[in-house]
């Protein structure tokens, strides 16, 4: 598949399909060394956070997996409500830790596998006590029982994760967005008009965001990289 780069305007391209191109992506996506938060999501153009089978995986694209292992192989932690957990079927990814976000300390419906359990943690409130499979791990963030993103945040990076990206679902990222904690927004939108049983992000005061990147394929996908007012950029 043949990405080109619409913004900056260079008018270059990339064949994910090689070694070379996959090379040209990646750098649009590798961050300088340094802590920073992103948001990686996949929409439509109607704004569904997933499709009719109930998952993200029915609007995605082999661009967007490609750059979803990208950006998590620039990560030292994926950040993902227990929600999710259970609705997308996550299995812990292959170069960064799994961080589960849940407000009773349960992982009811997640496929973990024991051999991957010592990568993934369960972050809960003070007050909760967990019931979790064998080798899994509990951070403790605030007292609860909601836990904000500053808490889940300082949490992690008490653990020497200071490079987060948080994949959703809907009900975080837009948690994570209010808290005016995210440096960058990784959004692929896909060229599909779909209904909407749950919005990609729900906010009530607007973002000021500037356009550092964007993309596009022979399948019409656009991937874009906001940067928040005030945030670092990408480097």
């Amino acid at each position: 598949m043949r990405v080109t780069e619409m913004l900056p305007a260079t008018g270059e391209s990339g064949d994910t399909a090689t070694e070379a191109g996959r090379h040209w992506l990646a750098g649009r996506y590798r961050r300088e060394p340094g802590s920073y938060v992103r948001v990686n999501m996949v929409t439509t153009l109607t704004g569904a956070a997933a499709g009719g089978d109930g998952t993200s995986d029915s609007i995605t694209s082999p661009t967007d997996r490609s750059i979803l292992g990208m950006i998590r192989r620039d990560a030292d932690v994926v950040v993902v409500g227990a929600a999710s957990v259970r609705a997308e079927g996550y299995v812990v990814p292959r170069s960064a830790a799994l961080a589960i976000v849940s407000r009773t300390g349960r992982l009811d419906g997640h496929r973990l596998d024991a051999a991957d359990a010592d990568r993934v943690v369960v972050v809960i409130p003070a007050s909760v006590e967990a019931d979790l499979p064998p080798g899994v791990a509990v951070v403790r963030a605030g007292p609860g029982p909601d836990l904000t993103p500053g808490e889940i945040i300082a949490a992690l990076r008490a653990r020497g994760w200071t490079r987060l990206v948080c994949e959703g679902g809907p009900t975080l990222v837009s948690q994570f967005a209010a808290a005016g904690v995210v440096d960058e927004y990784c959004v692929t939108v896909a060229p599909r008009i779909t209904p909407v049983a749950q919005t990609l992000m729900t906010v009530t005061d607007g973002i000021d965001t500037t356009v550092t990147g964007a993309l596009m394929d022979e399948a019409g996908f656009s991937y874009l990289r906001l940067r928040a007012a005030g945030r670092p950029s990408r480097g």
